[in-house]
């Protein structure tokens, strides 16, 4: 559970979805899967090693 809060807080705050400008449910949809798709990748980053999240 913690990692699921951890991702939803993260595209609240630095993902742009605390208040979105987009109207309608497909284009909501493609950027919340944008947000959790930039959110996976500076995982993998950070945990592989080529990404220091210290500054995100």
């Amino acid at each position: 559970r913690k990692r699921i809060e951890e991702g939803f807080g993260w595209l609240k705050t630095v993902g742009g979805l605390r208040k979105t400008k987009l109207i309608g449910r497909a284009k909501l949809s493609a950027q919340l899967l944008l947000g959790f798709s930039v959110y996976n990748l500076i995982r993998l980053g950070s945990l592989s090693g080529w990404w220091r999240g210290s500054h995100v």
